[in-house]
């Protein structure tokens, strides 16, 4: 290979939409990129993905390394032809190793079907007491071992199946009190805290045989005490601890280097070089085109100025050739389609991570057989840029459904993601006039205006029961006397076990 066809191996781009155009043919064979990254905006159809992988690789006359973001719940990029999962933290609710690993082989085989080499999870991050805003219910939860546990069986379970599976975010961030996509966070922790609660998932991982690891963007100043230097730009966490003192030998991957946490430091350019000189193989740069150009030269300027050393260069394109070469068809297991079994489990694991945060007032339960007032957010407004299931882009309609099953025929309000206030006085009206109150939150500790639409609920003083569908840090805010429940999302198996529990 060229100096410039070994850079592009190394690099892993976005597409700006679900079809081709001349000018991404163009950069792809300008950069000469070894990956794309598929994201929402790539999906429209199973039919339409796999017409754009094959018009993407035919246009280029050569395999590219396919992967994208398929974490289950919360995160999911493609949506048909996949079991739509529970969140990590419904699964490490259930305890059940056995359910992650069977997870994970459903996984395989759908998303094999679909073209993808390589599953950017599991998110292996350890929660602690203090709230994370992007990992949460991304999370398995708060004990290291359970999680090590369960990431691992779902690793096995991927690879099993012929899916590579990747472990993040090296080396922990479920204590991150920022959102790295937005901010650059600092995490104070010492070695030997990461060692005891952040780093034995990764060793997990690690041992099962995981094909990559993600690194993650915060400062980790006591791992690495050089001035602004994030785990992505670390020598010390990436080459000499990740590679060398755990002898890890598979693909080491960037998260995205657009993020913000990651502009704050320098210009995406340098950033690649960081991240390279720090010892990634394969480095993600998922968005825009300016940036993928802006990196590209970047490293090539660096390897042709002996800034980068060419023979580390062959030796990380040699890993991402093996990691391409595990798997030389690009669809297998015939069409597209959901695993006869994956239903079936998604519910299963959902019924078994339903928990009751407080028992409420008494006659609470009684009262849903009288006059129900629900008040749900409008999700459908997030599907131009998250993956909503089909059922749910009819918020009333679903929930009427839901509900009918047991009896009940619900007043619904749907209010905003981020209710105005409006929406809140709505919300009160209906609560005062309803035997008991159903309220679905999303975040109340992130977003103020879902807080004052609980605390508004709470002072009408009627019965209350609130499910909460995202983080379970939402739960200090309940009063007494309201009760509160949670699956750890918003899926429509979690949502359907949240509401079988209230009322079957």
């Amino acid at each position: 290979m060229t100096l410039e066809e070994l850079v592009g191996q190394r690099l892993m781009l976005g597409l700006p939409g679900p079809t081709l155009r001349p000018q991404d043919v163009r950069l792809f064979n300008e950069t000469k990129a070894g990956g794309l990254i598929l994201y929402r905006r790539n999906f429209q159809s199973a039919a339409q993905l796999l017409g754009l992988l094959t018009q993407v690789e035919e246009a280029l006359g050569r395999r590219l390394l396919i992967a994208t973001d398929h974490e289950g719940g919360r995160v999911i990029m493609l949506g048909e032809g996949v079991t739509v999962f529970p969140d990590n933290l419904a699964v490490g609710a259930s305890r059940e190793v056995i359910s992650a690993e069977r997870q994970g082989r459903i996984e395989a085989l759908e998303l094999r079907r679909l073209g993808i080499d390589l599953n950017f999870a599991p998110v292996l991050d350890v929660l602690t007491e203090a709230p994370s805003p992007n990992i949460g219910i991304r999370s398995y939860g708060k004990d290291p071992a359970l999680v090590a546990r369960l990431g691992a069986a779902r690793i096995r379970g991927m690879q099993s199946r012929g899916l590579s599976a990747c472990a993040k975010h090296f080396p922990g961030k479920g204590h991150s009190s920022l959102d790295a996509h937005l901010r650059l966070p600092t995490i104070p922790s010492t070695w030997a805290e990461m060692k005891r609660a952040h780093l034995p998932p990764f060793l997990a991982a690690i041992e099962a045989g995981v094909d990559a690891v993600m690194t993650s963007h915060p400062l980790y100043p006591a791992l690495d005490p050089a001035p602004l230097t994030p785990a992505t730009f670390s020598k010390r966490i990436v080459r000499d601890y990740l590679r060398g003192e755990l002898s890890y030998g598979g693909v080491i991957v960037s998260d995205d280097l657009e993020m913000g946490a990651i502009a704050e430091l320098c210009p995406v350019g340098e950033a690649a070089v960081k991240a390279a000189e720090a010892g990634h193989d394969l480095l993600l740069v998922c968005h825009t085109e300016a940036a993928q150009r802006q990196a590209c030269a970047a490293l090539r300027d660096a390897y042709r100025g002996n800034r980068l050393a060419v023979n580390e260069l062959e030796a990380s394109v040699e890993r991402i050739q093996g990691l391409k070469a595990k798997r030389p068809l690009r669809f297998e297991g015939g069409p597209p389609r959901c695993e006869v079994g994956g239903p079936p489990l998604a519910k299963a694991i959902a019924t078994q991570a339903v928990t009751l945060l407080q028992p409420g007032s008494t006659d609470l339960r009684r009262r849903f057989n009288g006059t129900v007032g629900v008040i749900f957010p409008r999700f459908s407004w997030l599907a131009d840029r998250i993956t909503i299931e089909p059922l749910l882009l009819d918020e009333a309609a679903y929930l009427q459904g839901a509900l009918g099953r047991f009896g009940v025929r619900p007043e619904i309000l749907i209010v905003g993601i981020e209710p105005t206030d409006a929406d809140i006085e709505r919300a009160a009206a209906l609560a005062t006039r309803s035997d008991v109150a159903l309220l679905f939150l999303v975040d109340a500790h992130l977003y103020p205006s879902n807080r004052r639409l609980l605390d508004r609920l709470q002072e009408t003083g009627r019965p209350l029961a609130v499910a909460l569908l995202r983080d379970p840090y939402d739960a200090a805010f309940l009063r007494p006397g309201v009760l509160g429940v949670t699956a750890f999302g918003f899926r429509i198996c979690q949502l359907d076990a949240v509401i079988a529990r209230l009322l079957a």
